[in-house]
């Protein structure tokens, strides 16, 4: 029997050796969104290097320093990132888009921008802030964001703040790294759910107040509406339509759902118009819950 047991130690290595692993393939990692939609950002991590300022007409604040926890993002061809922005309108969160200058410290940039505010294109079509300067991010971890707020920062009423928390986590946990937004010294960390209540109806994340825009528009959001369903026209600056669309959203009436369509429209030269996005009333056919947003539209031959 000891004669048999090295022929068998061997036969069993063979067999070993000739069998499929057991680990499977992982297959490629997931896709992070180009700069032009939302910010990429791989890592949350300090950097001791100075964070380059916005535009000479924002005011950053002072250069992150050492132990400034960052996120980091990768830049467009011409140095610049897209950021999305969430400010009030009508006492509703409504977002829009700037592009700012790249930079790894992309949560002091996100902030300081809502404190600067809308531009005059958007103060003229209704948005705001609430969001004072002097926000900073001084630690991320574990998806969570600690805030440490501004003297004033709670000032203005319940309803105010609550708003004013609200523009910051919607704006921070548009980066991967962010899922929930803690204000210190003691706060409960919160994520976008927590001020759900605080959208509109109809929300539009694309075009953004002063968009160039082509034929066929994409239009994109979330809603809660009747049916999940979305419409959309397109107006010339005469008011005139030039094209009609609509879709339903992955979820509604009485759960909000994202929603996107492409609006064709037909107009002979360039110039200003409105993407109007609603819902048809079902009790007269009207248009409800209406978002314009005024863009420039191109000539469509």
């Amino acid at each position: 029997m000891r004669r048999l047991i090295p022929p068998l130690v061997a036969l069993l290595l063979i067999a070993a050796a000739c069998a499929p692993p057991r680990t499977g393939a992982l297959g490629p990692a997931p896709a992070v969104p180009s700069a032009t939609a939302v910010p990429s950002a791989t890592t949350a991590a300090p950097t001791g290097a100075p964070a380059p300022g916005p535009p000479a007409t924002r005011d950053p604040g002072p250069p992150a320093g050492p132990g400034t926890p960052t996120l980091r993002v990768s830049g467009g061809p011409d140095g610049t990132l897209d950021v999305q922005l969430w400010f009030v309108r009508a006492g509703r969160l409504a977002p829009t888009r700037h592009a700012l200058p790249a930079t790894v410290a992309t949560s002091r940039l996100a902030l300081a921008e809502l404190a600067a505010g809308p531009s005059p294109a958007e103060r003229v079509d209704g948005l705001t802030t609430l969001v004072p300067a002097g926000a900073e991010v001084t630690r991320i971890a574990g998806g969570v964001a600690t805030l440490v707020p501004p003297p004033g920062f709670d000032a203005g009423g319940a309803v105010v703040v609550r708003m004013r928390r609200a523009q910051v986590v919607w704006t921070l946990t548009q980066f991967p790294t962010v899922r929930r937004v803690a204000f210190a010294p003691a706060g409960a960390a919160t994520g976008r759910d927590d001020y759900a209540d605080l959208l509109s109806p109809i929300v539009v994340t694309a075009p953004v107040t002063g968009d160039r825009v082509a034929s066929p528009v994409t239009v994109t959001g979330t809603a809660d509406v009747f049916e999940a369903t979305v419409s959309a026209r397109v107006l010339d600056a005469a008011g005139r339509e030039v094209g009609t669309g609509f879709t339903t959203a992955s979820c509604g009436s009485g759960c909000r759902g994202a929603y996107r369509m492409a609006v064709r429209y037909r107009r002979a030269a360039a110039g200003a118009g409105v993407v109007e996005v609603f819902q048809v009333s079902a009790r007269d056919g009207s248009r409800v819950d209406v978002v314009r947003v005024p863009v420039t539209l191109t000539s469509t031959g």
